[in-house]
């Protein structure tokens, strides 16, 4: 299979905005039915072999343990339970709300019960319209679907890899729901100050300073898909430093800037996968550097951090 097959947002956007309010319904049923993790790392998805998981859940909320994994080889939304029980939905010729209805159903059938605190969407355009009352989203089409997850899978890879040269306290390679983007972060353990205004979700992703990567679908700010990395809080004169290739540049975003490698852009290339290491490596360079991070001290080449280990034996 082609290492990033081409995925023009145009070609996929009712679709992406269907699925992308799926992940925040079940999303926000892992959210309550998870144990709480440092930077809300318990919330985002993982990647399978055939789709996106939650992981196991529940236990702590007096649930069973089950999981829900979206599967984009055969178009089904799968609930599981610890003792061998599933049900399933299928994503095509569904609504948001009849989504919505199907799973927490679903859920019902398995003897879980979860409450959704807040059953909208997240920093959405229609955050104020309930998942059970969304019946304008309701495009799926599996072709683009399968790919969404193709795409996300290659990407996933390359993350992990880059993530092997950090010896530091890191995030996993995970699939943000609200934002819909796939992102591995490095933490140096800085406590970040931020003023008494600024919301829990983003005081608890922030809480320490930060050098952040990942890849976006495209959005209505930015229409198309990237390769991305920024720093958090961003150090003065991030955006003069260089960026690897050429065609990478910094775009400001929010008040802060972006180093964005367009995803047609790397698919030029004749090696994508490298170019995109490099492009990472050139972005963690410039904030970790501007930070005043020990990028030695850090480093971690090929995954190990024993010295002996990294000696070649004959």
């Amino acid at each position: 299979m082609e290492l990033f097959p081409p995925l023009p947002l145009a070609e996929w956007q009712d679709t992406k905005e269907t699925l992308h309010r799926f992940a925040q319904v079940v999303g926000k049923i892992r959210l309550a039915a998870s144990a709480r993790r440092n930077h809300w790392w318990n919330v985002p998805f993982h990647v399978t072999g055939r789709g996106i998981t939650t992981r196991p859940m529940g236990q702590v909320d007096g649930n069973p343990v089950f999981t829900i994994d979206f599967d984009f080889v055969d178009h089904q939304l799968v609930v599981t339970t610890l003792d061998g029980r599933a049900m399933s939905v299928p994503l095509l010729g569904q609504s948001v709300a009849s989504f919505h209805n199907s799973a927490l159903a679903a859920l019902a059938a398995l003897d879980v019960r979860v409450n959704i605190g807040n059953p909208r969407p997240f920093d959405l355009p229609d955050a104020a319209r309930p998942f059970a009352e969304d019946t304008e989203h309701a495009t799926y089409d599996p072709v683009q679907a399968n790919r969404y997850w193709q795409v996300l899978s290659q990407v996933a890879l390359v993350l992990e890899e880059f993530a092997a040269g950090f010896s530091g306290k890191a995030s996993p390679v995970h699939h943000f729901w609200h934002t819909f983007d796939i992102a591995y972060s490095r933490f140096s353990e800085r406590h970040m100050d931020q003023p008494p205004q600024v919301d829990p979700v983003t005081r608890e992703a922030y809480s320490r300073e930060l050098v952040s990567f990942g890849f976006w679908f495209g959005d209505d700010a930015f229409a198309e898909p990237a390769f991305y990395s920024y720093t958090a809080p961003e150090p003065a004169a991030l955006a003069g430093e260089p960026l690897r290739p050429a065609s990478a540049h910094w775009v400001t975003r929010n008040n802060s800037h972006l180093a964005v490698l367009p995803y047609g852009a790397a698919r030029a290339e004749s090696d994508p996968r490298a170019v995109v290491l490099d492009f990472y490596e050139s972005a963690y360079e410039a904030g970790a550097a501007r930070a005043g991070w020990d990028i030695a001290g850090f480093g971690c080449p090929g995954g190990i951090t024993d010295p002996q280990l990294a000696v070649p034996r004959v």
